[in-house]
C-alpha cells in the first residue's frame, strides 16, 4: 500500500472515525469538544515560525517536557506549539506550560488527522522551523507535507519494538518512503537504530541516543512534601504501596493482591491510579463493590484510618503519588499492553515491580532487572507476595532502591545528545 491509497481509505474510513470519536465521547465527553481543530478547522491563534512539538498523549508529554524546557531556554526566540491526540494529552500540556511562567511562548492544539488538505491547512498556519515527533507516533502525509516544504522532521527518543518493526513491514511501500523522509531520527538502542535502517530510513538519519525518561528531574522537595502529607493522614507507620497506571483487566489483580496483604497487615493501604481518567469512576465504583473502604483523592479529605483504598482520580500528581508509596507497582504490564514507564517510581527510589508484559520499554526493563532494581509477577498472587516481601526485608528494598538509582545515573545524557541533534537541524536559523 502506497501513501496515495492510504489517504484514499482514510477518508473512506472517515465515518468510522466519526463513530470511534462519538463513542469516545460518550465515555469521556471531552473529546466532543474542539473536533474542528481535528480538521485543522477553527485553530486558535498561533504564532509561525518556531519549533513544532507532537506528543500524542499524557506520558508523550510528561517525557517531553524537559526537552520542551530546553528548547525554551536554547531558543528563546522561537514559539513551541506543542500538539497531541487526546484531552487527558491536552490538559497535561496546559497545566505543564500554560502558566505566565512561560510567557505564552508554549502554544497548544490538537493535531489534526493524517489527511493532506488537513495537514496542509494546519502547516499553512504554523509554518514551523522544525518538526519534532515524540516516540514513534508516524503519520505519513503530515511528514510528506513537512518534506514538500522543506520543513526538517526529528523523531524523538524513538522507539521501535521487533513486533511494531514487522507491522510497519508489511506496509513497505507506504513506511519505507516515509521513513526515508525524516532528517533526524534519535533513537533509543542501537537494537531499534537497526530495525528502523531496515525499513528504509537513511543511515545518516538514524543516531543512538538513549532514552531521555532516564533525564527525569525530581523535584527535590517532593519526597518531603509526600513525607508531611503522610504524617498529617497519621499514615507515617503504615505500609503502603501503589499501583499506578492500570488497564482494564488489572485492577481486580491489584485489588486481589490488596485482600491478601490486608489479611497480614490490616493497616495496608493501597494506593490504585487507572490509567485513563474515563475509568476512575468505574475503578471507584469496583474497590466499593469489592468491600474496600475507598477514598477519592479528587475529594481533598484527609485520608482516614479505616480507609483501604486511595483513588489516584486526578491529574499531573502521578509522581506525587509515587512519592507517597513505600513500594510501586507499574500497570500496563499485567494485561498485554506493553507497560508504561518504569523510571519514574525508580528515579523517587522506590522498589519497582511490575507484570511480564514489557515490550514497550524491553531494554529500560532488562537494565533494571539485571541491576537488581525491577521484580517482574506474573499474577495477584506473586504481587502480593512480593510487596510483602519488601515490607518486611527493609534492607531489599534498599538495595532495590540503590540499584534503581544506579541506573538512572548510568544513563543520563540522552536530552543533551538528542538536543545536540536537534540544534544541527536549526543550525540556519542560529
Amino acid at each position: 500500500m502506497n501513501r496515495h491509497l492510504y489517504t484514499l481509505l482514510f477518508h473512506l474510513g472517515l465515518p468510522l472515525v466519526a463513530g470511534r470519536l462519538a463513542y469516545r465521547a460518550w465515555r469521556a465527553p471531552a473529546y466532543a469538544r474542539r473536533i474542528g481543530e481535528r480538521f485543522a478547522f477553527g485553530l486558535p491563534r498561533l504564532v509561525p515560525g518556531g519549533i513544532w512539538v507532537h506528543a500524542v498523549s499524557v506520558g508523550e508529554s510528561i517525557a517531553a517536557a524537559p526537552l520542551i524546557r530546553e528548547l525554551l531556554a536554547r531558543y528563546p526566540d522561537l514559539p513551541i506549539t506543542v500538539t497531541c491526540m487526546t484531552p487527558t494529552g491536552s490538559e497535561r500540556i496546559q497545566a505543564l506550560f500554560g502558566g505566565a511562567a512561560y510567557g505564552g511562548r508554549v502554544q497548544h492544539c490538537y493535531l489534526p488527522y493524517d489527511l493532506p488538505w488537513a495537514a496542509a491547512r494546519f502547516l499553512d498556519r504554523l509554518q514551523p522551523r522544525l518538526a519534532l515527533i515524540m516516540e514513534t507516533e508516524l503519520w505519513p502525509n503530515h511528514i510528506h507535507q513537512c518534506a514538500r516544504r522543506g520543513i526538517p522532521v526529528a523523531l524523538a527518543n524513538a522507539r521501535l519494538s521487533e513486533r511494531s518493526a514487522r507491522g510497519y513491514a508489511r506496509f513497505a511501500r507506504l513506511t519505507a518512503p516515509m521513513l526515508a523522509e525524516l532528517s533526524l531520527i534519535a533513537v533509543q538502542t542501537a537494537a531499534e537504530a537497526e530495525r528502523f535502517r531496515r525499513l528504509g530510513a537513511r543511515a545518516d538519519s538514524v543516531e543512538v541516543t538513549g532514552s531521555i525518561k532516564f533525564d527525569l528531574s525530581i523535584d527535590a522537595e517532593l519526597p518531603a512534601r509526600a513525607a508531611a502529607l503522610r504524617e498529617q493522614w497519621g499514615a507515617s507507620g503504615r505500609p503502603v504501596w501503589i499501583a499506578a497506571s492500570t488497564h482494564a483487566g488489572e485492577d481486580e489483580s491489584v485489588l486481589a493482591a490488596h485482600r491478601a496483604l490486608l489479611k497480614q497487615r490490616p493497616d495496608a493501604l493501597l494506593i490504585l491510579v487507572p490509567r485513563h481518567p474515563e475509568r476512575f469512576t468505574p475503578v471507584y465504583e469496583l474497590c466499593r463493590r469489592e468491600g474496600f473502604a475507598t477514598r477519592r483523592r479528587s475529594s481533598g479529605e484527609a485520608l482516614a484510618v479505616a480507609d483501604q483504598v486511595l483513588l489516584g482520580d486526578t491529574m499531573g500528581e502521578l509522581l506525587f503519588l509515587y512519592a507517597l508509596a513505600d513500594v510501586a507497582f507499574v500497570g500496563g504490564s499485567l494485561v498485554a499492553n506493553g507497560g508504561h514507564n518504569l523510571l519514574e517510581p525508580a528515579a523517587l527510589g522506590k522498589p519497582v515491580l511490575s507484570g511480564p508484559h514489557l515490550f514497550n520499554f524491553l531494554e529500560i526493563a532488562a537494565q533494571l532487572r539485571q541491576a537488581g532494581a525491577l521484580v517482574e509477577v506474573a499474577d495477584s498472587a506473586a504481587l502480593a507476595e512480593r510487596v510483602a516481601e519488601l515490607w518486611g526485608e527493609p534492607a531489599r528494598a534498599e538495595q532495590m532502591r540503590d540499584a534503581g538509582l544506579a541506573v538512572m545515573r548510568a544513563n543520563q545524557g540522552a536530552l543533551q545528545r538528542l538536543l545536540a541533534g536537534l540544534g544541527r537541524l536549526l543550525q540556519p536559523h542560529r
